[in-house]
């Protein structure tokens, strides 16, 4: 089968690839940075050959407020939009400053239910974070029950420790109960669990199955406060991620038929499964009733804060605002698409990358590939890479395809373990897979030696393995601030210059390469020499200083990695 018309005009690059490494950022602090201290040869080969420049992927440059570090979920959105799309952090942070929340139609649902049955359910991923949750947005749905006359609220609180500090959650947790106990005279936690049980995102549905027991059925261990709890995971070996669910006493915390529950995270990808358990009417995944034989609740009222998934029979009380997207353009171009990743980061290269549409675009293909059933990446550090490989490689050599996307998830889900050796593993795993991304690309290109040939851009969606540890040696397995590489191989960048920028700036790049226009309201420029914005400062500026206008023949001092 020969190559389709050349639908972005003449010249243009076939297939154009990007690849996102997950969580692969610039270290500051070579002891603290497992990219640094891998062997990439063929990732620092391709920094030495070609144009490459760094990205900012943090904060207000994707829409995050000030010291908010970025996600995959912000990092594929905005790599995918062409602008820093507000994210829901700040959205929901702006409607709780102008007073709006109180006025949300879902959330004045549950309270009016609440007054009917006594009490308001909220489940919500409690500490700093504000990766998933955030407790203003608790500690504002509380004091809405309170001022709605809601006789109860029970919190049902997942406890971090991958975004936080392993063992954090001891002191979020003092400082987060006078704030409840100051907006609801009635206000108590009544369970505490580690995001592993009820925040499990790859249907293993056992781990749901005891969060679910827990906050809806009052099973699991017990404590007398939720600080008691923490402290006996402690004394167990358990960090804040892997607290057993755990009862607390003297809280009537379970969940009754028509009780209303909130789930608080703004964040779909780790709510999901958990809701589906509160909110669907047939539900086979496990059995909902109590281990003691107690019939499940009937007839909740589950609100989500986000929209978690097109079908759930929830009421949202802030709906999505769907992004214009590289996926749509290509679409209606004609081209041929095909995104892949494994389990743990599909959905950024779909839902995310596209602009938080579910359904693919005409003429898109897709393909996920199973994530390893460990009970965490250090375990397999090498994930399901070479099955994502194996896809991408048989995409390109395919000759079908006018742009592929696909992640790496090693860096990101083996750092957040905040295991060194592990995550350097994960790293040179990744590393290897890229070598047989760049032969693929290459034997394409050989194929066509007179033609533009291929186009392959490698970047990252926000940081992580780049700093495992802080500055008293101690584990992080939070992301990080920091920026972002991104390098250009291909004919059509051979000898260019690249400036620095942000993530919103990769679209209007592969845009200009494809030969394609912008669309109405993208904001990202193009990364190659010559595109300034026509208003405000010069890109300089804007992405923070750094190496603005960089080419092959003025490699970097150094790997950005």
């Amino acid at each position: 089968m020969g190559p389709p018309p050349d639908r972005g005009g003449r010249g243009r690059p076939r297939p154009i690839v990007l690849v996102v490494i997950d969580g692969f950022g610039i270290g500051r602090d070579p002891a603290a940075d497992a990219i640094a201290a891998a062997r990439m040869p063929i990732w620092r080969g391709l920094l030495e050959r070609w144009p490459s420049g760094v990205l900012r992927a943090s904060e207000e440059a994707v829409g995050l407020p000030t010291g908010q570090m970025g996600n995959s979920e912000v990092g594929h959105l905005n790599l995918g939009a062409g602008r820093p799309v507000l994210q829901d952090l700040p959205r929901i942070d702006a409607a709780i400053a102008d007073g709006s929340f109180a006025t949300r139609p879902a959330l004045l649902r549950a309270c009016e239910r609440a007054r009917e049955t006594g009490r308001l359910h909220v489940v919500s991923l409690v500490g700093p974070g504000g990766v998933h949750a955030n407790d203003r947005h608790l500690v504002a749905m509380v004091e809405l029950a309170a001022v709605k006359a809601v006789p109860a609220v029970r919190i049902h609180a997942l406890l971090d420790g991958r975004d936080t500090p392993p063992r954090s959650a001891l002191e979020h947790l003092r400082q987060l109960e006078p704030r409840l106990a100051s907006a609801h005279p009635d206000a108590r936690i009544a369970t505490v669990g580690g995001r592993y049980f009820a925040m499990d995102r790859d249907q293993r549905w056992d781990r749901v199955e005891r969060g679910y027991d827990a906050i809806v059925h009052g099973a699991g261990e017990r404590a007398v406060t939720a600080s008691a709890a923490v402290e006996a995971a402690y004394t167990r070996g358990e960090n804040d991620e892997f607290v057993r669910p755990t009862v607390i006493e003297g809280v009537d915390g379970i969940v009754r038929d028509r009780d209303p529950v909130v789930h608080g995270n703004f964040r779909a990808d780790r709510a999901r499964q958990l809701t589906h358990a509160l909110a669907d009417r047939v539900f086979v995944a496990f059995d909902r009733d109590g281990p003691g034989g107690r019939p499940a609740p009937r007839d909740l009222l589950v609100v989500t804060m986000t929209a978690y998934q097109a079908g759930l029979p929830v009421a949202v009380a802030f709906p999505p605002e769907e992004a214009r997207s590289l996926a749509q353009t290509f679409s209606e171009a004609g081209w041929r698409q095909f995104h892949v990743a494994e389990t743990e980061k599909y959905a950024h290269v779909t839902y995310f990358f596209n602009g938080g549409r579910e359904a693919a675009w005409p003429a898109e293909d897709r393909r996920l590939v199973p994530s390893p059933a460990v009970a965490t990446y250090d375990l397999q550090p090498e994930m399901s890479a070479s099955g994502v490989t194996d896809a991408l490689v048989e995409a390109i050599a395919s000759d079908h395809y006018d742009f592929i996307v696909a992640n790496y998830a090693n860096p990101d889900m083996v750092g957040h373990t905040g295991v060194w050796d592990a995550t350097i593993r994960a790293v040179e795993t990744v590393d290897a897979c890229l070598d047989r991304v760049l032969a693929a690309v290459e034997a394409l290109e050989a194929r066509d030696a007179a033609g533009p040939g291929a186009l392959l851009a490698i970047t990252a969606d926000h940081g992580n393995a780049d700093r495992m540890r802080d500055e008293s040696g101690a584990p992080v397995t939070a992301h990080s601030l920091n920026e972002v590489p991104i390098v250009l191989h291909g004919r059509t960048v051979a000898g260019r210059g690249m400036r620095d920028g942000v993530l919103a700036d990769v679209a209007p790049t592969l845009l200009e390469l494809a030969g394609l226009p912008r669309w109405e309201g993208m904001t990202g420029l193009s990364l190659l020499e010559g595109e300034r914005p026509a208003d405000g400062p010069p890109a300089r500026e804007r992405a923070g200083g750094g190496r603005v206008l960089r080419s092959a023949a003025e490699p970097p001092g150094g790997s950005p990695a």
